[in-house]
């Protein structure tokens, strides 16, 4: 499962604002709408049940409403300007500008998101594909229009502004974004530097969009024979499906497919993702800092030791995961292992429905070990329009949650009657419930929370879910082997497979910086090392899979992919003591789910039980594997017997 980041302004030098605008978090399992029947068999969105649709009423009441908030933010960017050149004037100066900066990115923010749902609602829509692009703008122009706040602010001497803190009581609750900004000082440039740097943010995702537009509008794939020995052509949304098909001749095919066609384009690709790491490492020099880790770990104030723990710790600990690439070799009968069958069914026999009914009482019931506030808050996102449940015609595909300021949470589904859709919707869940309790209780100045702990909350409803599955099931062994091949299939994306994007992107930048050129066969040979080391001997680098790099979006995304392997384990470490009963624990885990960005990530991490800057919480993930994979031998061994021989 790939989850992803997606609908951020300017990542490349976000460092220079106080972080993210668009609060979305997006899980990028796509769905293909153009197979076999399906789309044709979709209901128009005015044809659905409205229960199962989100209200965005509650953002604006219609779409005059947008237009009249849209002209008044219009407005007030000129407002900003006036403080230009005054706030070191007084406590109150600075104070009105930084409420009046907070007051209209609240409400541009609310623009955005409401014209980004009625968006993905119906794709076809373009009245709010023009509202999108409208909001949009209209960002970029907000941030140029207040480039000037933190330069000036960094500008102030230290010890006045301290007394602007220490006088001023509204001020105060600025205490930890300003000391977070003089942190940065030594980064931040002169006024017209700055709104240059902003300037260049759009061109700056020149080689992202690029590379976007290319993996999903231009790139195509050719037919191969499917299961029912029909002509099937091979897409980005079908192909996940014939990696999990029992034929293996179709695997292979479908692979074949799609990696000798991006293999006939890496030199273009490599090109592209070269220019992306040449970005960064522009920016991070342009803002003096040593590298383009440093640089990128800086906006978040994470260490560089997180980073390489991930690495260095996985590196220490790949026995589990050959040991589980071994057992995968056992049990589909092959001499080697090939990259066409890392999806393929190891107990295709069980079946899951799970229509969405069924799934909300399950995933009521799993989350009962977070307290009853916890489960009457859940009961709200059910019941009062948070959800977007079913697919229709025009429906942005896959499934995110999308949060703005003083309303509740916004969730996307395309809710197919699966145990992935289950799992998926407790996914964003966690993030939608992160955002509600953190609005709830922090000012706007600290509602938001950074990319390294969002995915901690998500990440731990799916381990309650899954033990409480687990214990479900426990008199049906096929199921219950079922259910620990997905988690253990969790563990190897999320932490071992993230840990590898890690290094390669860490390399690649390293290579960069030290006056190396990446061409394509340099990619391709730090694919192929990186893939065998760290999934054994039995497994076999097909050299197609060389190619690997060129399909994956995460390294456009400035070192960010290693925040997968320490949400998860932070995730993990929390829900293990939430499920041993430790009220402690789940009390001092909600505490943290309503801080925001009140303090530093990794402070609120350790103020919940985890310190992420030591290798524990990944090792322990790598343990917990091992122990996965005991009892899933034990229950083969018990009732399969010779499944699990040589």
């Amino acid at each position: 499962k790939h989850r992803e980041r997606s609908e951020q302004i300017s990542r490349a030098n976000a460092s220079k604002y106080r972080g993210k605008v668009l609060h979305m978090w997006y899980s990028g399992k796509l769905q293909d709408k153009g197979d076999g029947g399906g789309s044709a068999a979709l209901k128009e969105r005015g044809e659905m049940d409205r229960a199962f649709q989100w209200k965005l009423e509650d953002i604006f009441a219609d779409d005059a409403e947008w237009e009249t908030t849209f002209n008044m933010v219009e407005g007030q960017l000129g407002e900003l300007g006036k403080w230009q050149g005054r706030l070191s004037e007084s406590a109150a100066t600075l104070l009105a500008c930084l409420q009046l900066r907070d007051a209209v990115e609240e409400v541009l923010t609310r623009l955005y998101v409401y014209a980004g749902l009625k968006n993905d609602q119906d794709t076809r829509a373009s009245r709010y594909q023009a509202y999108r692009d409208r909001a949009g703008s209209l960002m970029v122009q907000y941030h140029e229009a207040g480039a000037f706040i933190q330069p000036e602010i960094l500008a102030i001497p230290e010890e006045q502004l301290q007394q602007f803190l220490a006088g001023n009581g509204q001020l105060e609750s600025y205490r930890h974004y300003l000391d977070n900004l003089l942190r940065s000082k030594a980064h931040v440039l002169p006024p017209e530097q700055e709104r240059l740097l902003a300037m260049s943010g759009e061109i700056a995702q020149g080689p992202y969009h690029i590379f976007s537009m290319f993996n999903n509008a231009d790139i195509k794939f050719p037919t191969i024979t499917g299961e029912d020995g029909n002509k099937l052509e091979v897409t980005k949304g079908r192909y996940p499906r014939l990696m999990e098909s029992d034929n293996r001749k179709v695997r292979k095919a479908a692979f074949q497919a799609l990696y000798g066609t991006y293999g006939r384009w890496t030199n273009t690709l490599s090109a592209t993702l070269s220019a992306a790491v040449k970005r960064d490492i522009f920016y991070a020099r342009a803002r003096n800092y040593s590298g383009a880790l440093p640089a990128a770990l800086a906006e978040e104030n994470i260490p560089a030791q997180v980073y390489t723990n991930v690495v260095e710790t996985i590196n220490r600990n790949l026995t589990p995961l050959h040991r589980y690439m071994a057992l995968r070799k056992r049990l589909l009968k092959v001499k080697q292992l090939q990259p066409w069958d890392l999806s393929a069914p190891l107990f295709s026999d069980v079946k899951f429905e799970m229509p969405y009914p069924e799934a909300v009482d399950t995933i009521r019931s799993a989350f009962h070990p977070l307290g009853e506030t916890y489960l009457a808050d859940l009961e709200n996102s059910f019941r009062n329009g948070w959800i977007d449940v079913y697919e229709n015609q025009g429906k942005r595909s896959g499934a995110y949650s999308w949060s703005a300021y003083g309303v509740h949470p916004y969730i996307l589904l395309n809710y197919n009657n699966t145990l992935d859709d289950m799992f998926t919707t407790a996914h964003e869940l966690g993030h939608a419930m992160h955002s509600f309790y953190t609005n709830q209780t922090q000012p706007y100045h600290y509602h938001d929370y950074t990319i390294f702990v969002a995915e901690v909350a998500s990440t731990l409803n799916e381990a309650l879910l899954m033990d409480y599955l687990l214990k479900q099931y426990q008199h049906d062994p096929q199921r219950k082997c079922y259910l620990l091949n997905e988690y253990i299939e969790q563990i190897r994306g999320i932490v071992y497979v993230q840990a590898l994007y890690a290094e390669f992107e860490k390399t690649i930048h390293e290579q960069v910086e030290g006056g190396a050129a990446l061409t394509a066969e340099s990619l391709n040979e730090l694919t192929r090392e990186l893939y065998q080391r760290y999934f054994g001997p039995a497994f076999a680098i097909h050299p197609l899979y060389a190619h690997n790099w060129c399909r994956i979006p995460h390294y456009y995304y400035n070192f960010y992919v290693y925040k997968y392997a320490t949400g998860f384990s932070a995730a993990t470490a929390l829900a293990q003591r939430i499920l041993a009963g430790d009220e402690a624990a789940r009390d001092a885990y909600l505490t943290f789910l309503s801080r925001g960005s009140s303090d530093y990530s990794i402070q609120l991490l350790k103020d919940a039980g985890v310190d992420m800057t030591q290798p524990g919480p990944i090792e322990a993930t790598t343990h917990l594997l091992d122990r996965l994979l005991d009892e899933m031998e034990g229950l083969m061994n018990a009732e399969f017997g010779v499944r699990n021989s040589e």
